[in-house]
């Protein structure tokens, strides 16, 4: 059988290659270059979350995949298991890491409290005075953009230039007037998906990145506040959360912003001053050192904060993976396993939760 995979971003390429061990001749479709887009722009940090039940079993199943993904990528794909620290700011953050622990753990993924002394000697760069924290050392770092070309070319897929225009029974349509006909077609375009199924919740989530010469703060681990998902993701205000990762190089990369209704890849340097400022709460010599370059990506993020992955109820032969939002790294793994086992292949404890689109289309989200 023959399938097009529409988008070369991570998800993308983890879906050529998942079509190819079940038989299929695969072409892939990208505009620009396979790993570019919110792949290249984004921290690649492989990180288990638990927003919601849904989202847990999605990061950790696919954080499993990546471990058994390891051997195989190349040097250049520099993965790390460097691990996560959730760091706590005050004693409710800290209060709070328990329940954390608890999640995690029955998920399968080791999670260590940390009181302010062993946060202090695991992390000196932070400042005094934080209360703790959790470290989650499965967790990791690749650079996605050679990931993603491994996969591609493991799949042995046709990469042709061109942008979809029309997505159509049995095929696509490129701008250019081509047509690439199909027995299975995987849209997996990101925020892209948006102009060729306008009746998908989708919009664009902008964030800033920024990194710094080398020879910066000595971080070990990737460092989050605990409280990121409430000062990054509790509304649709703009905002900026602590969020740092180390570098083989010995750059730090620093984030985390979140705008809507910003398409643009335009810098917003108030926004980003608040985003360094926070980080600056946290690692207090941040300002001692360079930053090398700035710049931005758009996420492509679904109401609940959740992918949307499975067939489409009304169009017979289109299988979606979009909607990833800022976990599209992490969770194109998982994704592709559930595309593989809805084409018939093994089963995956991902089958259990709903990632379809009916669950927008019955009006019902993941709490």
């Amino acid at each position: 059988m023959s399938a097009v995979v529409i988008g070369g971003g991570m998800v993308g390429a983890a879906c050529a290659d998942a079509l190819a061990r079940r038989g299929h001749r695969v072409t892939l479709v990208e505009r620009a270059c396979v790993g570019g887009g919110a792949t290249a722009a984004g921290m690649g940090h492989l990180v288990v979350m638990d927003d919601s039940p849904a989202q847990l079993a999605l990061t950790s199943r696919s954080l499993e995949l990546w471990e058994a993904l390891a051997p195989a990528l190349p040097a250049q794909a520099e993965y790390r298991p460097c691990g996560t620290v959730w760091v706590a700011s005050d004693g409710e953050e800290h209060r709070g890491v328990l329940p954390k622990q608890a999640l995690y753990q029955a998920a399968g993924r080791e999670a260590v409290m940390l009181d302010a002394a062993e946060l202090s000697r695991l992390e000196p760069g932070l400042r005094s005075g934080l209360s703790g924290g959790l470290r989650v050392p499965g967790d990791g770092v690749v650079y996605a953009p050679v990931a993603a070309q491994f996969l591609v070319e493991r799949s042995g897929a046709q990469v042709v230039a061109g942008e979809v225009t029309c997505i159509e029974a049995g095929g696509v349509c490129l701008r250019d007037g081509r047509r690439l006909n199909a027995d299975l077609v995987v849209l997996a375009a990101g925020i892209g998906a948006k102009a060729l199924l306008p009746e998908l919740p989708l919009r664009e989530r902008k964030g800033h990145l920024l990194i710094t010469e080398r020879g910066a703060a000595t971080v070990r681990h990737q460092l989050v506040e605990l409280g990121y998902l409430k000062n990054a993701h509790g509304n649709d205000l703009d905002s900026v959360a602590f969020n740092v990762q180390p570098r083989p190089t010995g750059q730090l990369l620093i984030g985390s912003s979140r705008q809507f209704g910003q398409p643009g890849p335009d810098l917003d340097y108030p926004l980003l001053r608040r985003m360094l400022a926070r980080a600056t709460e946290f690692l207090p010599s941040l300002p001692q050192f360079s930053a090398l370059r700035v710049w931005t990506g758009q996420r492509c993020a679904a109401p609940d904060h959740l992918p949307i992955v499975g067939w489409h109820p009304q169009r017979e032969g289109l299988f979606l993976a979009v909607g990833h939002e800022g976990l599209g790294i992490t969770t194109a793994l998982g994704t592709a396993e559930l595309l593989e086992h809805a084409l018939g292949g093994p089963d995956t404890p991902l089958a259990a939760y709903g990632f379809g689109f009916e669950r927008f289309a019955a009006g019902v989200a993941h709490a």
